[in-house]
């Protein structure tokens, strides 16, 4: 063979001559030939086996060149030609290169047929893999059509035969095939050209997918083979980056390859050179990549999961995009460090190095907990996320991050604050301290600890010097001065100073006879330590002659230096060896020995300080959770719904670590479950579930007392609200029978009863839940009503008030389940057990003074009412037997004191009157009252009109054989004018009974009237808190019965409300007006101011009920909405937040009626910025800034342009200038509202030499410039500069300079206002002649005197913003009429 095949970089290079040797296409066939020389080449296949491509390689050539044309067929048969081709050339080449006998000829013969039919099998897949795209393309939009056989035959076929092509491929390259080309070096072509088709199939926009996961595998396992054994590794690194920067899905598949490539292949390498490349790319670059940076972010992202630990060491090359202005690469860099630090850098057996670089890489990500952009924040809390969960966090870092962590849940991004909440939930969760986190638990072992640790420490400081130094070291240390002073001692004509030093010695110590060998030895030890050396020398040597058998001294049998040294040496330091037989008596202490006694208390006091720090940090992270508590709690009311979810997940996490303040959060959820989101509603269920309702325990009965002490302890304290709530859940968990419930329920009344001792709150907790499980099964109940009255209402009732309220409460709940149900009543005879056992309960209490008789004699009437047969004779009897036993009482009272009456000192006859008793006996008139109005208009109408319909069946069934009626009575029934005359009249003879019967002089409630209306009228005589109290709220409730008693006594309640002193009746009394505004509403319209007024009250609980009261009535449109709402702005700023808060729920919610808060607005301005007000400037503003945030509509804002600028005419302080045009500052001025505002000049103008007019007027032009268009700008600039001028110079002066230029381009600079004959208004043409001077004040009336001038919004109806008839306020001011009425001159 004398030619060689060179792969082609392009196809139609084979036709073209090219060097010598190489082989050259002879003959590209037509596609009407091709048939037949496949056939050829399928026999040359069977016949010469796979090197026939030497021959018939121009036949597949021609496919290529004809293979958009040429059937489908055709293509399929080449491909699997070519794939036995390769095939065989796989089973042949291995026999032949491990033979090593093959001749040059051979090896040219066998690399050409390897280069011709790899090339052919890759360039034919690549252009079946076109075709198939372009088909799917296609086909994929017209879903209802049917797609062309053939070609869904030939996609088909192909998606199955591509994972074939991708397997010969591999087998082949497998082998050691480099050998056939010269030296082993294959040329850069092959390789290209197969990478090309593997990337090329990689393009595909289905590879990431599932099903085509088999050929993903194949195309990386082929790529592997390129780079580890064809040295394709920077051409991969290269065509990776390209893949990424063009094909964003790709960045899995990638992270998978370069994964495979690493560990499978071995080819670590090429990690991090693929990181050095993004590391690398610049700022700029990246933006221009713009989908490339995501696909970078999600492959680093998805190759730190695969292999963490391969890119360590490049990971430096990535921290530089964490200061770059992409916030993905950011994020990825982040998630990077987090893999790393959860599957390398955790664990406790790190060395230096490591431990260094894991600190640092928090470091890092502590830092972007801060980060600029919200989402990387977010991530970076799920990241530690992450960590904490694997516990790969530092114990030494919980508290920092933690304290960051709560900062977050401020953070203005809802997905930060969710990541917050996730990750303290982490935290609690894997925390390391303790089961149970409350600070309040952990101070009391906490101080115990440290009190034993100041006990340790002191101990210490007691025994052990500050310095220890060794007796040894001390030796060393004076040996030298010690060996110099002996020496000097022995010299010869130092014996005088010795006898001199003796008797001062003597003289000291009294003498040496009287010591002992060993005080010698101790003296002598202590002159050492004291550097009285020449003093310690000469006593050692007197010492031998005076103790010469002591063993101290024996070594100086021989005097001189070397021995009197060693025996100073043995004296200061001890013996080196010593005997328990021979000196441990008789040694003297040295420093040495002293330090060991402290040896084995150092390693307890380390351990007392270990445990000390651990419960310090313990308690740290206990008050940092209950910190974040404290947010997360206000967080369960927000609008998010996941921010909502998480808030409750994380308020049972932190239960079930018994974290301080935990159950406000678990109780404040509870709510919740009247949300109409069903998946808030779903979580809140499925927490009190786990929580509450999944009991663990041995059995049954375990498991129900566990669940009944859960469910008690969450009601103990509960609110009202609560404890309906809680019914929800809890009739849930009832409404299915098995034995846990049955279990449930018997525990429930053992409580109850007392069978088993129990505290008074258990009791009381017992019988309300018996009262939620009978709402799923009544009879739980109402079978053992003689239960309930034997335990709770029996001659023990006086006992606990508060338990006998909580059975009434469970007995009324489920006569309002009875009353749901149609048909006769359920109702209970006046002589049951049941009545007899209240009334004597509520009489008996009258003339005691208990606290909690009050809430019990409530539910007591109100079930009276519901269950009796004639509750209106009960009561009756009731009042009267309650009203004897007060006069008793007062009988009693007055028996003593009959003498002091006689002798002139009598007091007045109220002062005996035990006024707690006369208060509970007016208390009761007023429930009476109520519960008696309540019973007519709803039970005895609605038994009316049942008894009615029964009636009307009754005679239908009687007519109907007849079948004839009259004309007029069938055109009644059907317009329902029957039905609808018969519950008029049904109304109308309930409402006779209220106003005439029921204080009729024979009726009880009569006679209590005149005393309730004397206690109110005379705060002076009675002046008890209680009885004035009790008697305000019960004639508010004798005022529901009829309008005649309301209209009698409106003006004394309204007195008793400015003037009471006491804040319980302020705030009583503005709920019952309240009331008496929903049902008398005409009455009490003119009283509205007085009920406004309470809003400026000095008492925060008056403020809270006032607001409270207002915004029911105005939202639900029984009080009109009037100029008074101001007040209600006011309270924006009040100093306590929840009354604040509710001022603004009702800004929000009056923002969803139409136009109100337009309406209102100039109103609230003008008595806002009234100077008798005095309110400050800055408060204003702040006011003014939320209301004007409500006005959206640019109709609503041109016309308030207009509405305050007219208002600076009247306007009369630089204040009220300022309010106004701060005002005019806040609104969101459009262009239109801009010609309004040039439109109105000259009602301003003359203000603007004031700075306070001139700023926000300029600020608003400012605003505009900003955002307008070329033209709009250059108006806003020409107005921006007369403000200026007019401002510097002063109007006179800017006038009168227009006036004398006269140039046509100064006077369109002007703003006039436009002709008056063109000026519209809503309510009638206005004159010709009408000047702007008429708007100033209002012309004197003769028919009656001008009033003070107040302030209203404008009455000017117009299309988007009017406010209906029926919210318009009666009363207008001058202004306002003044104006209308000239307009309709």
């Amino acid at each position: 063979m004398s030619w060689d095949f060179m792969v082609p970089v392009c196809l139609d290079d084979l036709v073209k001559s090219g060097a010598i040797n190489q082989y050259v296409v002879q003959d590209v066939l037509s596609a009407k030939q091709l048939p037949s020389h496949i056939n050829s080449f399928k026999a040359a296949l069977r016949s010469q086996g796979p090197l026939c491509i030497l021959e018939h390689f121009d036949t597949a050539y021609s496919v290529l060149q004809h293979c958009r044309t040429v059937d489908v067929a055709v293509k399929e048969d080449m491909l699997e030609l070519l794939i036995q081709v390769v095939r065989g050339l796989s089973v042949s080449l291995p026999t032949l290169l491990l033979s090593g006998s093959l001749s040059a000829v051979d090896r040219k013969q066998q690399l050409n047929a390897v280069k011709m039919s790899v090339f052919l099998l890759c360039k034919l897949t690549e252009m079946l893999e076109s075709d198939s795209y372009r088909e799917t393309i296609v086909t994929a939009p017209s879903k209802g059509r049917k797609k062309d056989k053939v070609a869904g035959k030939g996609l088909l076929q192909w998606d199955s035969e591509r994972e074939t092509v991708l397997q010969c491929l591999t087998q082949l390259l497998q082998l050691d095939i480099r050998t056939l080309w010269s030296l082993s070096l294959v040329e850069e072509e092959f390789v290209s050209c197969v990478t090309c088709c593997c990337y090329k199939l990689l393009e595909n926009p289905t590879i990431s997918h599932m099903k085509s996961k088999s050929t993903r595998d194949a195309i990386i396992h082929v790529l592997g083979i390129m780079v580890k054994k064809y040295n394709h590794m920077l051409g991969a690194c290269v065509k990776v980056i390209q893949l990424l920067q063009h094909f964003e899905q790709l960045a899995s598949v990638c992270a998978q390859a370069v994964a495979a490539w690493s560990t499978e292949y071995g080819v670590k390498a090429i990690v991090g050179e693929i990181m050095r490349e993004i590391g690398q790319k610049s700022s700029e670059e990246l933006a221009r990549e713009g989908s490339g940076v995501k696909a970078f972010s999600s492959f680093l992202s998805e190759l730190s999961t695969l292999v963490p630990e391969t890119m360590i060491p490049n990971i430096s090359v990535l921290l530089t995009h964490l200061d770059g202005e992409s916030p993905s690469l950011r994020v990825a860099v982040c998630e990077v460090l987090g893999e790393v630090l959860v599957r390398v850098l955790s664990g406790d057996k790190l060395d230096d190095s490591a431990r260094a670089g894991r600190d640092r890489f928090l470091d890092t990500l502590q830092e972007h907990i801060h980060d600029a952009h919200s989402h990387v924040r977010a991530r970076v809390l799920q990241v530690y996320a992450r960590i904490v969960n694997s516990k790969a966090l530092p114990l030494c870092r919980y508290t920092e991050v933690m304290e960051l962590t709560v900062g977050r849940l401020g953070d203005k991004s809802v997905h930060v604050c969710k990541s917050a909440i996730q990750l303290l939930a982490a935290f609690i969760a894997h925390n390391p301290y303790s089961c149970k986190l409350s600070s309040v638990d952990l101070k009391k072992p906490l101080d115990k600890e440290m009190a034993k640790l100041k006990e340790m420490r002191d101990a210490q400081k007691e025994q052990v010097p500050v310095a220890v130094i060794t007796a040894a070291d001390l030796w060393d240390a004076m040996k030298p001065e010690v060996e110099i002073t002996v020496k000097t001692q022995l010299e010869p004509g130092s014996e005088e100073e010795n006898d001199n030093e003796e008797e001062e010695e003597e003289e000291e110590t009294g003498g040496e006879e009287k010591r002992s060998d060993r005080d010698t030895a101790i003296q002598i030890a202590q002159l050492l330590r004291e550097s009285k050396y020449r003093k310690a020398v000469g006593l050692c040597m007197r010492a031998h002659s005076l103790f010469p058998e002591s063993a101290f001294f024996s070594g100086l049998a021989d005097l001189n230096a070397e021995t009197l040294i060693k025996t100073l040496a043995t004296l200061f330091k001890g013996p080196e060896q010593e005997t328990p037989e021979t000196v441990a008596s008789d040694a003297p202490l040295t420093p040495q020995k002293e330090g060991e006694v402290n040896e084995g208390k150092e390693s307890e006091l380390k351990k007392q300080e270990m445990l000390v720090q651990y419960l310090k940090d313990t308690e740290s992270f206990a008050l940092q959770v209950e910190r974040a508590i404290a947010v997360i709690n206000n967080m369960l009311y927000w609008k998010t719904t996941t921010i909502v979810q998480e808030a409750v997940q994380f308020c049972v996490t932190a239960f079930e670590f018994s974290v301080a303040d935990s159950v406000c959060g678990v109780r404040k959820m509870l709510p919740l479950v009247w949300s109409t989101d069903v998946t808030i509603k779903d979580a809140v269920i499925q927490a009190y579930r786990r929580l509450y309702l999944n009991p663990h325990g041995d059995n049954t009965r375990a498991k129900a007392q566990t669940l009944v002490d859960s469910l008690s302890e969450l009601m103990v304290d509960a609110s009202l609200g609560t404890i309906q709530c809680l019914e929800e859940i809890v009739q849930e968990f009832f409404s299915n029978e098995s034995a846990l419930q049955t279990s449930v329920v018997q525990v429930l009344w053992e409580r109850f009863s007392g069978k088993r001792e129990t505290k008074a709150l258990n009791r009381r907790a017992a019988v309300l839940l018996l009262g939620m499980a009978a709402r799923a099964e009544r009879e739980v109940v109402l079978s053992n009503l003689d239960t309930l009255c034997s335990v709770a209402l029996g001659e023990k009732v006086a006992e606990d008030y508060l338990l006998a309220r909580d059975t009434l409460i469970t007995i009324t709940n489920i006569t309002d389940h009875v009353r749901q149900s149609k048909g006769v009543p359920f109702r209970l005879p006046m002589d049951h057990h049941l009545f007899s056992c209240l009334s004597q309960a509520i009489a008996d209490g009258v003339v005691q003074s208990d606290p909690h008789w009050q809430t019990f004699m409530e539910q007591a009437v109100r079930l009276i009412y519901f269950l009796a047969e004639s509750p209106d004779q009960l009561c009756s009897r009731l009042l009267q037997r309650s009203a004897r036993l007060l006069l008793e009482q007062i009988t009693e009272g007055r028996e003593p004191n009959q003498a002091q009456l006689q002798e002139g000192e009598s007091q007045g006859s109220e002062e005996q009157v035990n006024c707690v008793s006369l208060a509970q006996v007016l208390s009761l008139c007023g429930a009476v009252a109520f519960w008696q109005v309540s019973h007519l208009e709803r039970s005895v109408s609605s038994e009316l009109r049942r008894r009615r319909g029964e009636k009307e069946e009754e005679e239908e069934k009687e007519k109907a054989p007849a079948n004839k009626k009259a004309n007029d009575s069938c055109v009644e029934e059907e317009l329902g004018l029957v039905g609808a005359s018969a519950e008029d009249t049904e109304a109308e003879f309930i409402r006779k009974i209220c106003e005439t019967e029921l204080l009729a002089e024979g009726n009880m409630l009569n006679a209590f009237l005149p005393l309730l209306v004397k206690v109110c009228s005379s705060p002076g005589k009675y002046s008890h808190p209680q009885l004035t109290t009790a008697a305000c709220l019960a004639l508010s409730q004798y005022m529901m019965i009829s309008p005649s008693v309301c209209k009698d006594n409106i003006r004394l309640l309204f007195t008793v409300l400015e003037k009471s002193p006491l804040p319980v009746i302020r705030a009583n009394t503005i709920v019952a007006l309240g009331d008496l505004t929903v049902r008398f509403p005409n009455i009490l319209e003119p009283w509205t101011p007085n009920l406004y007024a309470r809003l400026s009250d000095e008492n925060a609980s008056v403020r809270l009920t006032a607001i409270t009261v207002l915004t029911q009535l105005v939202l639900k449109d029984v009080m009109k909405v009037k100029g008074q709402v101001s007040e209600v702005a006011v309270l924006l700023l009040d100093p306590e937040p929840h009354i604040a808060s509710l001022a603004l729920n009702f800004f929000n919610e009056l923002s969803a009626k139409d136009n109100a808060i337009y309406n209102l607005l100039p109103d609230i301005i003008s008595r806002l910025s009234d100077p008798e007000r005095g309110m400050k400037e800055e408060d204003f503003n702040t006011i003014m800034k939320q209301l004007f945030s409500y006005i959206t509509k640019e109709r609503q804002t041109e016309s308030l342009v207009e509405k305050l600028c007219q208002r600076f005419r009247t306007a009369k302080t630089e204040r009220q200038w300022a309010d106004l045009a701060v005002s005019l500052s806040l609104l969101s001025v459009c262009e239109r509202g801009f010609k309004k505002l040039q439109e109105c000049w000259d009602c301003y103008s003359d203000k603007l030499t004031e700075p306070g007019v001139y700023q926000p007027l300029l600020s608003i032009a400012a605003k505009l410039r900003r955002r307008a268009k070329q033209q709009f700008k250059a108006q806003v600039e020409d107005y921006e500069k007369r403000l200026t001028a007019v401002h510097t110079k002063g109007l006179e002066n800017v006038e009168s300079e227009e006036q004398q230029t006269g140039d046509t381009q100064s006077q369109n600079l002007h703003t006039p206002l436009p002709p008056k004959s063109v000026r519209r208004t809503t309510r009638g043409r206005g004159k010709p002649k009408l000047d702007d001077s008429d708007l100033v004040t209002p012309r004197k009336s003769r028919s009656r005197p001008k009033p003070a001038i107040t302030f209203t919004s404008d009455e000017e109806e117009e299309e988007d913003a009017v406010m209906a008839e029926s919210e318009t306020p009666k009363v207008t001011t001058p202004i306002a009429r003044t104006r209308r009425t000239r307009l309709r001159h």
